[in-house]
């Protein structure tokens, strides 16, 4: 029986491209082109390791995996042509091709299973879904008992099947690209305990009594353990450059060790492991901190770095300004001498800040930003002390931006900035010290504002804002005008005030000296009946000492019956 000289399919999706193409199966390999006229791809016959034929998203899907642990996908074959494509694999390539059925139940339980190329979750002993290593960016304990892993984000369009490019086994992140709306973490809930004798694929023997009992471990750790090592997330390609130990972050809040690799770095904490490429990288700034003892690196990243649902643009480390290290590069000298030259010393011994920002330059290319020379506040720092509402930090003037420190993180442009308005906000006593910068930006995007700034930064700040040609608004001087305004008003009321008690006082006449005038009409020594009620001998005239006490009570009140007989006297003088 004679071999085919080639076998081609139509309609078939190369790793979840949004376009279809063409594949052509021949005994040297396959090569699939998108119909869009976009990249080609090609794989060859040696490479493949495993094929298996299930139930795709277009149609049926033949899911083939290579040697060096990586996954291709073809998507979109008809029930029918499964003999057909069996008989191709058996020829050109001397495999079987695996019929694998999905589990269909809609089950969220079941088991792990670590393969060579792919985590797969399979239900009653069939697979639910598989994650190809390759699509793994992060993993992370979120709990004793949970594990959540995170997906890779495509960096671009043209490195995505958004254009019909091929994805996948050559790029992480690439297979989701087709999609407006991707996936993008998903947790294990693992309780109980595991040995770890089950999860080793060398099945090392570790009989006896006393190994039993190490054996035992989390499951979740031991999952999170194995899914670090297969998808290469601990380990990055390639030997460690540098290591930098228990480094402070303020952004994201702890201690992290930086480990430096060829193309990413990787930052170990206590309980999240990130490693990121260096062409995430898109600032890196190295700030003098304005209290003369700290240094900061800030480091600009796109895509962000996620923490659960929190997303870092930037990270913020501290460093001691006297803090010195010394180290060696992990490094063959004919990488120094070729890929790195000029780039990269074979030794530092500097403060660790700067060997920091050195190394980073050296491995990941980024020009490294620092304050403009333009500004110098008033206590001759590169950074004034304010806060974006209940958040203290310090705003640094650069060349071409502003960037705050360190929570929120934000970076502000002067190429996006439409005005900057000085205002002051509070009472007379506070505004006097403090004022606010609010930073309004185009197109109605939004604004900025930095609160509590120490008076005596306003000169420099606005020395530098004219420099940059940056369009400003003091609103101060009104505030100013206002609180003289209003401090003239008070004076004015407060006279007006006076000047009606003058003349209330001179509309009552003769009371003012009737009340302070002497009662001439007083004689101290007469016999008059208030003396004699408190006589020591009028105590015998009476009813009793109570009795007196209520006639001296009725002496107030009888006055008014007393005006009202006198009319009846005078009435009858008249007669």
């Amino acid at each position: 029986m004679s071999k085919p000289a080639v076998e081609e399919f139509n309609g078939i999706y190369l790793d979840l491209s949004k376009q279809p193409g063409k594949v052509k199966f021949a005994e040297p390999g396959l090569a699939w082109k998108s119909v869009a006229g976009g990249q080609s791809s090609s794989l060859d016959g040696e490479q493949f390791l495993q094929c298996q034929w299930s139930r795709g998203a277009k149609g049926h899907e033949v899911k083939i995996l290579t040697r060096d642990s990586g996954v291709l996908q073809l998507d979109g074959f008809d029930a029918e042509e499964f003999d057909r494509v069996q008989k191709i694999f058996k020829l050109f390539y001397g495999l079987n091709l695996e019929h694998k059925d999905h589990a269909l139940k809609g089950w969220n339980w079941g088991k792990g299973e670590f393969g060579k190329a792919e985590l797969s979750f399979n239900v009653q002993n069939r697979p639910a879904f598989e994650i190809p290593y390759t699509e793994i960016s992060n993993t992370n304990l979120a709990g004793k008992n949970e594990v959540a892993v995170e997906f890779s984000l495509p960096s671009g369009g043209d490195e995505t099947g958004t254009n019909g490019h091929l994805g996948g086994a050559r790029s992480r992140g690439r297979k989701g690209g087709a999609a407006k709306d991707q996936l993008v973490e998903m947790r294990f809930y693992i309780p109980g305990t595991a040995t770890k004798k089950e999860n080793e694929e060398d099945g090392e023997d570790k009989s006896g009594e006393g190994s039993e009992e190490e054996e035992h471990h989390n499951a979740a750790n031991l999952f999170y353990d194995t899914l670090m090592d297969k998808a290469d997330i601990g380990e990055v390609a390639g030997d460690t450059f540098a290591t930098f130990l228990e480094v402070l972050h303020l952004t994201p809040r702890g201690r992290f060790g930086i480990d430096m690799y060829e193309n990413s770095f990787r930052l170990r904490g206590k309980t999240y492991d990130y490693k990121i490429p260096y062409d995430n990288i898109k600032k890196f700034m190295v700030l003098p901190k304005p209290d003369d003892l700290h240094f900061l690196i800030t480091i600009g990243l796109d895509p962000p770095l996620r923490q659960g649902q929190t997303r870092y643009p930037f990270l913020v480390m501290q460093f001691k300004r006297d803090d010195e290290v010394t180290i060696e590069l992990n490094m063959t000298s004919e990488m120094l001498e070729g890929k790195y030259k000029n780039k990269l010393l074979a030794r530092y011994e500097s403060p660790q800040h700067r060997v920091v920002a050195e190394v980073f330059r050296g491995l990941s290319g980024k020009k490294i930003v620092t304050p403009s020379k333009d500004f110098v506040s008033h206590h001759q720092q590169a950074g004034v002390k304010c806060s974006i509402k209940a958040n203290e930090g310090h705003l640094f003037c650069l060349d071409k931006s502003f960037m705050f420190v360190p929570k929120p993180a934000s970076y502000i442009p002067f190429d996006n900035i439409s005005v900057i308005t000085m205002s002051r906000v509070g009472g007379a006593v506070s505004a006097s010290r403090t004022f606010d910068i609010t930073i309004a930006t185009k197109n109605g995007t939004g604004e900025h504002q930095f609160s509590n700034i120490n008076r005596e930064e306003q000169k420099p700040l606005e020395e530098f804002f004219q420099i940059k040609g940056l369009r400003t608004k003091n609103e101060m001087i009104d505030d100013s005008s206002a609180l003289i305004a209003a401090a003239l008003q008070d004076a004015d009321m407060a006279s007006s005030d006076d000047e009606e008690v003058v003349a209330a006082r001179a509309d009552r006449g003769s009371a003012d000296e009737d009340d302070e005038s002497v009662d001439e009409d007083f004689k101290a020594d007469s016999d008059s009946d208030v003396a004699e009620e408190f006589d020591s001998a009028h105590e015998s005239s009476g009813s009793g000492s109570d009795a007196e006490m209520a006639d001296a009570d009725a002496g107030a009140d009888s006055d008014p019956p007393e005006e009202e007989t006198r009319p009846k006297k005078k009435a009858k003088t008249s007669k």
